[in-house]
């Protein structure tokens, strides 16, 4: 009887690897299925001996193997090789993390990162689930709001001038009250014109040509001038240029800005734009403001304008979109106008080998993974982003190929286990006979 035991726990034994090793055959072609897979993380199983049979109690020693099984199948959360794209949406990941993406079965997450644009503007992956991140403000900052990652309206909204800087050098030697300015002949009668580009509500462009006359003590009236047709009123007969802004810039003894004020300005534009725009005009840093006089100055030397800049802008369409290496989505308009538009986030996980596999390339959370970490690229651990890329699959064929061999025979050899123990039981009943 303890003969025929044995040869029977023998066969039971080999059917437990055979079992370990199929299970063990199927781990391995699924990674070589998915050797092209992006963002594909290679999974390995590990066996685990069964509890053995003791001979003699509690004594070391003297036990008998009862077989193996799989005890768990963990995948290997290496690094892919990233390769280059020329599609703008295409991302991915070096380091740890994952893109987080939601959908009606709620958050899931994924090192996939061939996203693209739905009809509604969304972006997506390739399972219409929509990529999470931050998303911007009215102002054009990234806030730390998580939500859809949307490409909104083609058409971004002019926007009104509101204010204008300038860096400007007037030149000192200029003789004090030398010219007497006349606006039907302006560029004659200042010491120095200049001319910016600004808009009104309705986007239309306006070109404002600034004259600037020396007066005593320092200080320089300057005058802005449009073209008469474009204002509310037009200009007196036998003038081209309608008067718009009038003020004043003083400065100190050594060339710095001291002060600056507008005196007149009457910004009513034609064409349905808003009347009387409000528009600064910010020569720099002033000393009477507080400031320590940095911005246009008075030098002995000839007058120019070092740089300008304005904040209004025409309305535009969209004509290119780009992510950058912090996961920053950038829109590029026909007016010139750049806006961000939202902000990647990448989710970490303490435990990230216990995410449950939910198929698409996607991952869950479960209980033994822990609650992710949430934020922007390259923070707390997060892994960095790369635009224009994809990750590869970790599977490593060759790797694969020596798994899948050493199986096979692991597989054979416990199947010849099985049929020598059955030929063992025949003998046994063959001596019974």
């Amino acid at each position: 009887m303890e003969v025929i035991m044995g040869v029977l726990s023998s066969m039971w034994t080999g059917v437990s690897g055979m079992q370990a090793m199929g299970q063990g055959l199927s781990v391995t072609a699924d990674n070589i299925a998915n050797s092209n897979t992006t963002g594909f993380k290679a999974s390995r199983t590990e066996f685990g001996d069964v509890m053995s049979r003791n001979l003699k109690g509690i004594d070391g020693g003297n036990q008998i193997g009862r077989g193996v099984r799989v005890q768990a199948v963990n995948p290997l959360l290496t690094q892919g090789n990233l390769d280059h794209t020329d599609r703008a949406t295409d991302l991915a990941i070096n380091g740890d993390g994952f893109f987080q993406v939601k959908g009606e079965n709620g958050t899931s997450y994924t090192r996939d990162g061939s996203f693209h644009f739905d009809k509604d503007g969304n972006l997506v992956n390739n399972a219409k689930l929509k990529v999470q991140g931050y998303l911007a403000n009215e102002k054009g900052g990234i806030d730390t709001k998580l939500g859809d990652i949307k490409f909104p309206q083609a058409l971004v909204n002019a926007e009104a001038t509101k204010e204008i800087k300038l860096d400007l050098n007037l030149d000192s030697r200029n003789e004090a009250d030398s010219k007497v300015f006349d606006a039907k002949d302006p560029y004659k009668t200042s010491h120095y014109a200049t001319g910016v580009e600004i808009f009104d509500s309705q986007g239309n462009k306006h070109l404002l040509n600034l004259f600037f006359n020396k007066g005593q003590d320092r200080t320089w009236t300057f005058r802005g001038l449009v073209d008469g047709k474009e204002v509310d009123g037009g200009t007196p007969e036998g003038q081209q240029l309608a008067q718009v802004v009038e003020g004043r810039v003083s400065f100190t003894e050594d060339g710095k800005l001291n002060s600056q004020e507008i005196t007149n300005a009457g910004f009513n534009f034609t064409g349905g734009a808003k009347l009387d725009q409000q528009i600064k005009i910010n020569f720099g840093d002033d000393i009477a403001s507080g400031g320590k006089g940095e911005g246009t100055k008075q030098y002995g030397k000839e007058s120019d304008i070092v740089k300008w800049s304005q904040d209004g802008f025409s309305a535009g369409m969209v004509t290119s979109l780009s992510f950058n290496d912090e996961g920053v989505l950038t829109a590029s308009y026909s007016n010139g106008h750049v806006k961000d538009l939202g902000q990647i986030v990448i989710s970490k996980f303490e435990n990230a080998e216990a995410l449950h596999k939910v198929g698409g390339n996607l991952f869950k959370q479960s209980r033994d993974s822990g609650e992710p970490s949430t934020g922007a690229p390259r923070l707390s651990g997060r892994g960095t982003l790369m635009a224009k890329s994809l990750e590869r699959s970790t599977v490593d064929l060759a790797s694969e190929f020596v798994n899948m061999i050493t199986d096979q025979r692991a597989f054979q050899a416990n199947a010849k286990t099985i049929t020598t123990s059955d030929e063992l039981l025949n003998e046994v009943i063959q001596m019974k006979r």
